[in-house]
This record gives structure tokens, sequence and C-alpha cells, in this order.
């Protein structure tokens, strides 16, 4: 809702997403941020837009408001408040994310080294006097040895991203 009506009112009000953002001192990405509900402005950052668009910020939050109210200040906390955990959760669930594809990662290089063990390097004893068995089996040994030198970091990366992305989630 609130980022409908920062576009709308910008529009009504003639300004491009680049004025608006030169008049709040921000970037234009910002703009945009807020107009795509990627992001929301802080509570200081709304007070600044309502006086740019000059309106109320509980009409910019979506209330239309006749009348002063002598709560406005408590209901603009409760929708931040809203906005606020709505944010919240999304960051939690991009770190759940990030968490698993860590722990991926980390369980696909442990595959593939068991299989690499498991199947001792079979591909070693093939007849390399045959032109097209022996560029085969030189692109698997380059693969593995590439693989064999570069996975270990990538491991201790996954691990390492896995632990610091590691919250005690509510599931």
């Amino acid at each position: 809702m609130l980022n409908e009506n920062i576009k709308a009112i910008r529009k009504s009000k003639g300004l491009s997403q680049e004025e608006l953002a030169l008049k709040l001192n921000v970037v234009r990405q910002t703009i945009s941020k807020w107009e795509q509900g990627l992001s929301v402005p802080d509570a200081d950052m709304l007070i600044s837009i309502s006086e740019v668009f000059e309106i109320p910020v509980s009409t910019l939050l979506g209330e239309n408001i006749e009348k002063e109210r002598e709560d406005d200040l408590k209901v603009i906390s409760e929708k931040l408040e809203v906005i606020n955990l709505q944010l919240a959760q999304r960051k939690i669930t991009k770190q759940k994310v990030f968490n698993w594809c860590f722990i991926l990662i980390c369980a696909v290089i442990a595959i593939a080294f068991v299989l690499l063990i498991l199947l001792n390097s079979a591909y070693l004893g093939w007849d390399y006097s045959n032109v097209e068995s022996a560029v085969v089996g030189v692109g698997f040994h380059a693969i593995e040895w590439i693989f064999v030198r570069v996975a270990p970091f990538i491991f201790i990366l996954g691990v390492v991203g896995a632990v610091v992305t590691r919250k005690k989630f509510n599931y």
C-alpha cells in the first residue's frame, strides 16, 4: 500500500523518481525500491516525503483522514511496526535460503569426493592409444584435478557460510 501511494502521489505531483530523489537527498534507486515494495522508508524519511508531497504522513500510509486525530502518531507507529515486522520476516527468509544453499554446497562437494574415491578414477585404465578415449580421459582427469584442488576451499567457505548464516529459527 505504501509503495503504491508513493508512486501515485509522486506521479500526481508531476515528479520523476530522479526529481523526488533529489528533493529527499537519496539516489533514484531508493525511490524505485520504495515504489516496488522492496524496501520502505524509515520514520524520518516518511516525514520528509510527506513534506515534499505536502500531505500528512497518515495519507501517505493509506488513510484518508478528514479531521485531525490526537493519536496520529500511534497509528503511524503501528503501521511502521507492521512494515518492520514484514521486513524482518523477509530478512529471516533470505537468511534461511542462504543457510540451506551453503549446506547444499557442502553436501554436493562431500558426495562428489565420495564418488571419486569409490570410482577410483576408472578412466585412468582406459586405452589412451585411441585418440577419442585419450581426449575424454584427459578431460575427465583435468576436471578431477581442478575439483580436488578447488573443492576443499569451496567446502570450507560453505561451512563458514552455513555457520555465519545459521540462526536459531523457529521452524
